[in-house]
């Protein structure tokens, strides 16, 4: 048995959960998501939980059953309390800012870089500490769309400059010593 997919998710109060047969639909205070459950995977919901059992024990089958449970978890934490990523940036000159949905990054290129964020993801810049917010409800569209803004610029080893996760530890290098004559 799965060690993941024989946990039970549990369903908090406020989120209302419905299944037709092959598409779960989850809504809370944070929006509506939907899942296709695999072929071989079963639901049973009750008040306060959500159970998934399989059909068979096939290798295709097996992997599924955790990603499954994984995947319906995620989508009620999403629509209780939703998910964020904090991003900060270090460099002179490099900056943000947002308005909406666009965010405009000031990162040492000859021009802004302008990015709109997809539906169901909102973008905030905090000037305060330098960070840039993304959350949303779906948490595949919120890692997304934040590795999409850190892949204009990785943090360098040199001098850390960049974007970096809040909290990511990015592992400095020695530069170049002068030659002793």
């Amino acid at each position: 048995m799965s060690r993941v997919g024989k946990n039970p998710v549990q369903i908090p109060s406020g989120v209302e959960v419905k299944f037709d047969g092959k598409v779960i639909s989850v809504k809370g205070k944070n929006g509506e998501l939907s899942f296709e459950i695999p072929q071989n995977i079963e639901l049973d919901i009750s008040e306060k939980e959500i159970t998934l059992t399989r059909k068979n024990e096939e290798k295709e089958t097996r992997a599924l059953h955790g990603t499954a449970r994984s995947v319906i978890n995620n989508l009620v934490i999403g629509v209780s309390k939703g998910f964020e990523k904090r991003m900060e940036i270090n460099g002179v000159g490099y900056r943000a800012s947002a308005n909406g949905k666009k965010i405009t990054l000031n990162l040492g290129f000859s021009h802004p870089v302008e990015m709109t964020a997809p539906d169901g993801v909102k973008v905030e810049w905090d000037n305060d500490k330098k960070n840039i917010v993304v959350s949303g409800a779906d948490k595949q569209k919120v890692g997304q769309f934040a590795a999409e803004i850190r892949e204009w610029r990785k943090p360098e080893p040199y001098k850390g400059k960049g974007i970096k996760y809040v909290g990511e530890y990015v592992r400095r290098k020695a530069g170049k010593t002068a030659a002793k004559k």
